[in-house]
């Protein structure tokens, strides 16, 4: 379980993240929402630890991720941050096996083999193993990114606005795929999004944020609701249901 207690961020003159109090449990997949400027990805590079709050604390369990070893971070929080940069001349295979790099520390076993051998699976990369990253559409490279955050077999995975510059059809692939990976492996998955209907669709828990602010929080369908939704984003909403999910619709 995370658990966030009075948490602030500050840049210059700037309040980021407002005294925050915040409880993610464990399991299935929570979705940061908001506007633009909400705090969503400075919340999320608080949670592991690759910013120092201003005040208050941040606990993975029995680990604040700020103070913890790196070594010891890296097995706990596996982040993957907007716009990865792209390292051209490696092969997927061998972009994902970076995913692995906390556990072997340079000397890689049977094990670090099969953990990327079965990431490449999950995210249907195998016939892609030995293609160059930089040859690979936007969609396909996302699922490479995504795959090596996933080989480092970490409790929790954080992804900031994986969704971004993919078409409809990547992006649900995407999202269905790490919402079949995150039952029954104890995985936990936040994610930030800009999509409310990807949060709609597959988040199991939702967080809503407004200027540095936790507006809501808890099961996506009470989250969601067309007057909670409005007040965020300052536009109207009505929420539809299809196939038992809501399906949100801006007015």
């Amino acid at each position: 379980m995370i658990r966030v207690s009075g948490l602030t961020y500050r840049v210059g003159g700037a309040e980021i993240l407002r005294g925050l109090d915040l409880t993610i449990p464990e399991g299935g997949i929570t979705a940061l929402i908001g506007p633009n400027g909400a705090g969503k990805s400075t919340l999320l590079h608080c949670l592991s630890g690759l910013l120092r709050p201003s005040g208050g604390s941040v606990a993975l369990g029995d680990m604040d991720p700020v103070t913890a070893e790196p070594e010891a971070r890296a097995r706990r929080v596996a982040l993957l941050q907007q716009s990865p940069t792209v390292v051209s001349r490696l092969s997927v295979a061998e972009l994902v096996s970076f995913g692995r790099w906390p556990h072997h520390r340079g000397r890689v076993t049977d094990q670090d083999r099969r953990v990327v051998r079965e990431a490449l699976a999950a995210f249907a990369l195998g016939d892609l193993a030995d293609r160059r990253i930089e040859t690979l559409s936007g969609g396909q490279r996302q699922r490479a990114f995504v795959a090596m955050t996933w080989a480092q077999e970490t409790p929790w995975m954080f992804l900031d606005e994986p969704l971004n510059a993919l078409d409809p059809r990547h992006a649900r692939d995407l999202m269905a795929r790490m919402h079949a990976l995150s039952r029954g492996t104890g995985r936990s998955i936040v994610i930030v999004l800009h999509d409310i209907n990807a949060a709609a669709g597959w988040a199991d828990r939702v967080v809503a944020m407004k200027d540095g602010c936790v507006m809501a929080e808890g099961a996506t369908e009470a989250v969601l609701t067309g007057p909670r939704l409005g007040a965020i984003f300052d536009t109207p909403f009505e929420i539809l249901q299809h196939a038992g999910r809501p399906v949100v619709v801006a007015r």
